[in-house]
């Protein structure tokens, strides 16, 4: 068994061409995303980007359970532990390098698949979102739960929570809401909807097309495949929770303020459990991070893409260098005691100025190191 924590595979395709297969592989560890994952995959896009042998290419995570969990915060942790308060190199690099990936992503010049299966989570959801073709299945199980350990929806969550139906984005980002197969259908973060029993006959289909070579055909073929498979599992399509309760969630999202939405969800009485899991994940969330996703999602409105993963570096960078990042982690992944300490505690204790330097460029930053994308 191979300890690489990414697999390559290259596949031989129709129209003498191949098909590129990077496999997540850290199967214990959900596939969380970490620096050495990050390291294989960005140079190996770009040799499949530019090699005209390769036709498409498919990002898929091993084992049944996960595509991919989210970023390997548990190492960023200890980095940030070892100098409380100042600059973290290695936490630095991860989020340049990460962003650096997802927006290659989000630019490649081929088909991407991205095989959505299982947990995908945070950094998993970067990597799925900017594919060409994102595909779930009925056991995904899909959120940005970052409030829980006192960070913010990045990995361009301010693109893809700002582009979603009316004020869901909003609630989701804000509640670390989970959504299924149903959900991220209905908002635009997936495709495709086919049953993971049928991974297998995805990846033969794929071997099987007549590649032409020509980008915009090749995406082409390749919505027709997933289009036809999709059809035979439309039986496993779950309801959307976000469409089920659109208008309350229309009506939380009315008000400004994150105690305003708060009081709202409470007053809503609802024994749903979507909606008290919610409830629940906001009311254990970091108040700081409550408070800057909501003007994270006010300021990304209308930047670009490139622009967005400047501001979230930005963010990322400032939340390294506070204290309620390292705390979050510390209760909810190493010690496990889910009893965060957040400073301040309170979201009436969290002030205007506090919030605004988390989106000022930290010291060195200027310009910044995604100057270049």
């Amino acid at each position: 068994m191979t300890t690489e924590v990414v697999v390559f595979e290259e596949r031989a395709a129709g129209g003498g061409k191949r098909v590129g297969f990077a496999r997540l592989n850290a199967e214990k560890s959900l596939n969380a995303l970490s620096q050495a994952m990050i390291d294989l995959l960005r140079p190996r896009l770009a040799q499949w980007a530019e090699d005209d042998d390769i036709a498409c290419v498919v990002l898929l995570g091993s084992g049944e359970r996960a595509f991919c969990a989210g970023g390997d915060v548990v190492s960023l942790y200890h980095a940030m532990k070892a100098n409380p308060g100042g600059p973290v190199a290695p936490a630095e690099r991860f989020f340049e390098t990460e962003y650096r990936l997802d927006y290659q992503i989000h630019t490649y010049p081929k088909p991407m698949l991205c095989w959505g299966d299982g947990i995908v989570m945070g950094g998993g959801l970067g990597l799925m979102s900017g594919c060409s073709h994102r595909v779930v299945t009925e056991r995904s199980r899909i959120a940005m739960p970052e409030g829980v350990i006192g960070f913010f929806p990045d990995v361009a969550g301010t693109w893809f929570l700002t582009r979603m139906p009316g004020r869901t984005g909003l609630f989701l980002g804000l509640t670390g809401a989970h959504m299924n197969a149903g959900d991220a259908l209905y908002l635009g973060l997936a495709d495709f909807c086919i049953g993971a029993a049928q991974r297998d006959a995805v990846f033969v289909g794929l071997t099987e097309i007549a590649w032409s070579g020509d980008a915009e055909l090749d995406r082409q073929q390749l919505s027709l495949l997933l289009r036809r498979l999709a059809a035979a599992s439309g039986d496993l399509l779950p309801e959307s929770n976000v469409a089920r309760h659109r208008a309350l969630i229309d009506r939380v999202t009315d008000y400004t303020s994150v105690e305003g939405m708060l009081a709202a969800l409470r007053s809503e009485r609802s024994d749903d459990k979507w909606i008290v899991a919610a409830l629940e994940s906001l009311e254990r969330s970091s108040p700081t991070a409550s408070k800057v996703f909501v003007e994270q999602y006010r300021r990304g409105r209308h930047l670009s893409l490139k622009e967005v993963f400047m501001l979230e570096l930005n963010m990322a960078v400032q939340f390294t260098r506070r204290h309620d990042f390292a705390e979050g982690v510390r209760a909810l992944l190493v010690d496990k005691d889910r009893n965060p300490r957040w400073r301040p505690s309170r979201l009436e204790d969290v002030s205007a100025a506090d919030v605004a330097a988390h989106f000022e460029p930290p010291a060195g930053f200027d310009p910044s190191p995604l100057a270049d994308l």
